[in-house]
């Protein structure tokens, strides 16, 4: 799949080191294509990092993915440069009035707090309640799939004894969902949270259906509204050293950190973990590109 860019992103030169065919504003006018319009909220800390996880995922059909950056206007990075987020993000305030093909609200370090505490939680509320109109699909990852189950159902999420955090077996549920089309049985996904939103009270709610779920991390993958809404409480778009950088990150400060589950051969730190989930990402984000956002979207989008 073509990734339309800005053509100075620095993850677009790494990309094309990985022979992933981006494409710059100036080239994707000479081509007669409405290219699918993306939208990424990006909470996450070192936003560097994300942008080049999600466009790896989303570089697997022959689809052409013009991607949006936005931050929230309610909260200060304070681990990516503010040149950065000046150059390449854009704010709520200059999009509201568009329409996007798919948006992808990431994860954010901020699972402790209740979701009420969160500098800008409004802010993130504002923008799914924008999105029932403006967006053809959601996809809700890890602290924003918790924020979607509380947001819209009122389920509460709860915090874990310790932290979840390794590469952990899923099961099917649902195979005849296109979602999950090409899916083995089993598949593993990495995850990385303090806190979990229940199984059996996202099983209990008549509006979300369960995908996949695992004995140990509980559901992974729920969607509603024939998938207009997805949620997905792991990281599969995390890289093969992810977990690896978190694991010592901590350890270095001196916090409670277990080494990650069934990530380091051997439980080894100083071994090379195994990158065991990258298939079954790429084909997630091709389910939902292809089967939640081209075959629903509008070619031209008119509001309701």
């Amino acid at each position: 799949m073509p990734i339309k860019t800005q053509s100075a992103l620095p993850a677009k030169e790494i990309l094309e080191s990985e022979n992933i065919f981006v494409m710059d504003e100036t080239r994707s006018l000479h081509q007669d294509i409405r290219p699918l319009k993306i939208l990424i909220l990006n909470n996450m800390p070192i936003k560097q990092d994300t942008e080049l996880q999600l466009l790896r995922a989303l570089s697997n059909t022959p689809l052409q993915v013009e991607v949006t950056l936005m931050n929230t206007m309610t909260h200060v990075s304070h681990n990516t440069p503010q040149s950065h987020l000046n150059k390449f993000y854009t704010t709520f305030d200059k999009i509201k009035e568009d329409y996007y093909d798919g948006l992808i609200i990431t994860g954010a370090p901020v699972e402790d707090l209740a979701f009420e505490e969160v500098d800008y939680w409004d802010e993130t509320c504002q923008i799914m309640d924008w999105a029932e109109e403006h967006v053809t699909s959601t996809l809700h990852i890890c602290w924003a799939a918790q924020a979607g189950f509380y947001h819209y159902y009122g389920i509460n999420k709860s915090k874990l004894p310790q932290k979840l955090f390794g590469v952990y077996e899923h099961r099917v549920l649902n195979r005849k969902i296109p979602l999950v089309r090409g899916f083995d049985d089993i598949f593993l996904a990495p995850h990385s949270r303090h806190t979990e939103t229940k199984a059996e009270d996202i099983h209990a709610c008549k509006e979300l259906t369960v995908l996949a779920e695992s004995e140990t991390a509980g559901v992974f993958l729920a969607f509603a509204e024939n998938g207009k809404k997805i949620f997905v409480t792991g990281h599969p778009e995390y890289d093969r050293m992810t977990l690896s950088n978190e694991y010592f990150r901590d350890k270095n400060k001196g916090l409670p950190i277990q080494v990650p589950y069934n990530y380091f051969p051997q439980d080894d730190p100083t071994q090379r973990p195994l990158l065991q989930w990258r298939s079954h990402s790429n084909n997630l984000y091709s389910n939902w590109l292809n089967y939640y956002v081209y075959q629903v979207t509008p070619y031209v989008f008119k509001a309701k």
